[in-house]
């Protein structure tokens, strides 16, 4: 592949370790990207004094593409969220979520589904209150839920043009109407709306998001895209990530206008930091992600089919798979199924 400038956030915690075995991953792939590497989290509070400082923003404002390891959010100190925060910068509105089964021997076999979930409005657009009643300054306590019809539209779209494109059969649309009749009712709407404009092609069916829930569990394998609200989606793909092992396992992708962040979802780790242990699984599923997106799916397809044959074929596997490779030694035996 031609060299791409893309941005490099090794994030905190186990962060430095997982990036640095997919930088090699990627190299031994091929995949050549010319990397910009920033701070973000912890490490840009302490370098930079800002978790999300202005160079990592500039950065990401010029290359458009992003690659970053778990970030962690300072408490208190007016801090938001790092990565709520680079969503709504760069209107990445669209968070996507591949799930598959990957390790044998599990609960569930042949789970292969993908949430698609909204990801700038709803509950997380940070209108988050307390409010004094006598002596109580936090007696009362109000959020609300923001949603637009141009954000419905759009995720929604975004979700049936993917299940288009990757060859996928159903879009799900998750809603909540019977209560939220508003908000998840505008969502629902605007996802029957969108619907029709890809009859025939893909199919389409709602659920309320309990029952969702319930049925991600029972059976999994009715499902094939998924498309929902912000706090449902970030519930419900952590839910999914349960079905195949862990959050080990599960890339994220956020798209947008303005860039496209691919990152591992999972936290940072940082009681097994420097140990050498941690799983770089979805880190690497994210750059192979990030590979698609930049129009280089064959490099993107070998590298997932290099992880998924390193664990099931050559059972060599991280601790919280049930093996005892280190992180840098499972790097290397995917690096040699280039």
């Amino acid at each position: 592949m031609s060299r791409r400038a893309a941005t490099l956030i090794r994030g905190d915690g186990i962060g430095p370790e997982i990036t640095e075995a997919t930088l090699d991953v990627l190299s031994a792939f091929g995949a050549a990207f010319d990397w910009d590497e920033q701070l973000g989290g912890m490490a840009g509070v302490e370098h930079a004094g800002s978790p999300l400082p202005n160079a990592t923003l500039d950065s990401i404002r010029r290359t458009k593409l992003c690659l970053k390891g778990p970030l962690t959010t300072p408490v208190g100190d007016g801090y938001r969220s790092v990565n709520v925060s680079l969503r709504q910068v760069f209107e990445l509105y669209a968070n996507v979520r591949p799930t598959k089964t990957m390790v044998p021997g599990g609960r569930y076999e042949g789970v292969d589904l993908v949430i698609i979930r909204e990801n700038t409005e709803g509950l997380y657009v940070g209108l988050d209150h307390v409010f004094r009643v006598g002596d109580d300054p936090k007696a009362l306590a109000q959020a609300m839920s923001v949603m637009t019809r141009e954000g419905c539209l759009r995720v929604c779209r975004y979700a049936f043009e993917y299940a288009k494109t990757h060859g996928r059969k159903k879009v799900t649309i998750v809603h909540k109407a019977n209560i939220l009749k508003a908000t998840s009712g505008l969502f629902l709407e605007s996802g029957r709306m969108v619907a029709k404009d890809y009859e025939g092609v893909v199919a389409a069916d709602d659920k309320i998001v309990d029952n969702c829930a319930m049925q991600l569990v029972l059976k999994p394998e009715q499902f094939d895209v998924l498309v929902t609200t912000n706090l449902f989606g970030d519930i419900l793909s952590d839910l999914a990530a349960g079905l195949i092992g862990g959050l080990g396992l599960a890339p994220g992708g956020n798209i947008g206008v303005h860039a496209a962040i691919f990152e591992a979802v999972h936290g940072s780790a940082p009681d097994i930091a420097g140990r050498g242990i941690a799983n770089p699984t979805a880190l690497m599923l994210a750059a192979a992600m990030m590979l698609d997106h930049v129009g280089e799916q064959d490099i993107g397809e070998r590298l997932r089919r290099a992880i998924e044959t390193t664990i099931v074929a050559d059972k060599t596997r991280t601790r919280d798979l049930g093996g005892n490779a280190s992180t840098a030694e499972f790097a290397r035996a995917v690096a040699r199924r280039a």
